[in-house]
C-alpha cells in the first residue's frame, strides 16, 4: 500500500541519495515485499530502476507492493530465495529476505537457518554470474548481549551459539562470513550493513511479526493494555524507515564502500518502558502499561556507534525518535480508519446479499 506520508517520505528519500548510479539499473531485491524491502522497491522504482522483487510472502505482504504491480519496471517473483534461478543480468542484489520477528524466527528457527545459509549461497552465486554489487541486510543481533555501547562494527560479540534466539543472529553471522569468503575468494562486490530497529509505515502490527514500536501504537489506540517484557528497563536505538533506506543505498551505492561492514541505525538510546509511556502519551490513551516475563536471550541493551557510516558514507539519522513516532502514529491513525471503513463496505455488502 501507499499513501501519502509514504509519498511524502519516499520524496525525503530522494533528495539524500546518489539518484545516477540506480537510473535505469536492474536490481534484484530479495524480501522485497516485506517492511523494509518495499520501500526499497517504491524507492527504486521512481528511479527508473527495472525491479525484480523475489518473495515467497512467507513474512512478506502483498499489500505492500501490490502497488507496484502496474509499473513497467517493476517484477514480482513468488519464490523461495534458496532455489530461485534465473538469467537475468543484474546490476545490484540487496538480499533482505529473512525472518525478523523474535517470536516468528523462534518459531521456524530452521528455515530462519535454511533462508540464511542456502538463501544466501544461493544469492551470492546469482551475483557472481551477474557481477553485481551485492549488499546484504545484517542484524544489530550479531552483537549479541553487546557489552560495548554504543557498539561499532569492530565488536565480535558476545552471543549464545545454541540460546532459542541463536537460529537469526549465527544465521546472519554465518552470511556475513560468507559474504566476506564471496569477497576474497571471487572478488565480489559486498557491501554488509547491519541494521537496527527500524520502524515506521508499513511495519507489521499483527501476530509475531508485531515489535515493540507497532505493537505498543496498536494496544494504545485500542485502549488495550500495552504488554512490556520484562522490567522495561532494556534499551532500544530505533531508526525511522526513510533514514534506514537512505543509508541501505548510501552504502550500496558509494565506491569507497565495497567490502565494508558498516551500522546503520539511530543512535538515540531509550528504555523499552519509556517508549511505551511516550507511545501512550501521545495517542492520548488510557491503556495500562503491563510487564511480562522477559523472553530467554533479549539482550539489555542496544545502540549503534556510527563513527564508520559518518566517515565513510557521510550518513547519519535526521529524523529523531519523537519525530518519526508522530509520522507513524498518523499513519496508524489513518490507516485504521480505512480498515475499519472496509470492514463497514464488507458487514454492507453482505446484508446486500442477504
Amino acid at each position: 500500500m501507499i499513501d501519502k506520508r509514504i509519498v511524502e517520505d519516499i520524496a525525503t528519500i530522494k533528495r539524500d541519495i546518489e539518484k545516477s548510479s540506480l537510473k535505469e539499473k536492474c536490481v534484484l531485491v530479495t524480501g522485497g515485499a516485506g517492511f523494509i524491502g518495499s520501500w526499497l522497491c517504491d524507492v527504486l522504482i521512481s528511479l527508473n530502476s527495472e525491479v525484480a522483487c523475489l518473495d515467497n510472502l512467507s513474512t512478506g505482504k502483498k499489500d505492500n507492493i501490490d502497488h507496484l504491480r502496474k509499473e513497467k519496471l517493476f517484477k514480482f517473483i513468488d519464490e523461495d530465495v534458496c532455489t530461485f534461478k534465473s538469467d537475468t543480468k543484474y546490476d545490484f542484489i540487496l538480499h533482505l529476505a529473512s525472518h525478523a520477528s523474535p517470536e516468528e524466527y523462534v518459531k521456524n528457527p530452521v528455515e530462519t537457518l535454511r533462508t540464511s545459509s542456502l538463501g544466501s549461497h544461493n544469492i551470492l552465486e546469482l551475483a557472481r554470474k551477474s557481477d553485481a554489487t551485492i549488499l546484504f541486510t545484517s542484524t544489530s543481533e550479531v552483537y549479541g548481549d553487546a557489552e560495548v555501547i554504543p557498539t561499532p562494527e569492530s565488536y565480535r560479540g558476545k552471543v549464545d551459539p545454541v540460546g532459542p534466539r541463536s537460529c537469526y543472529y549465527e544465521g546472519k553471522r554465518f552470511a556475513e562470513a560468507l559474504f566476506v569468503a564471496y569477497r576474497r575468494e571471487y572478488r565480489l562486490d559486498v557491501r554488509i550493513a547491519r541494521v537496527f530497529n527500524s520502524y515506521g509505515p508499513r511495519i507489521r502490527a499483527d501476530g509475531p511479526y508485531a515489535r515493540a514500536v507497532p505493537r505498543f501504537i496498536t494496544q494504545a489506540l485500542a485502549n488495550q493494555p500495552i504488554t512490556v517484557y520484562g522490567d522495561g528497563m532494556q534499551t532500544r536505538s530505533f531508526c525511522y524507515i526513510s533514514d534506514t533506506i537512505i543509508g541501505l543505498l548510501s552504502l550500496l551505492t558509494n565506491e569507497k564502500a565495497e567490502g565494508n561492514i558498516v551500522n546503520i541505525g539511530n543512535p538515540e538510546e531509550i528504555t523499552i518502558l519509556e517508549l511505551a509511556k511516550k507511545i501512550k502519551q501521545y495517542i492520548g490513551s488510557s491503556s495500562p502499561v503491563t510487564l511480562h516475563p522477559l523472553p530467554k536471550g533479549d539482550p539489555k541493551r542496544r545502540c549503534p556507534d556510527l563513527k564508520k557510516a559518518k566517515k565513510l558514507l557521510q550518513w547519519k539519522p535526521k529524523t529523531n525518535l519523537d519525530q518519526g513516532l508522530i509520522r507513524t502514529i498518523k499513519w496508524f491513525r489513518e490507516k485504521e480508519k480505512t480498515w475499519h471503513c472496509s470492514e463497514l463496505r464488507e458487514k454492507s455488502d453482505r446484508k446486500k446479499d442477504n
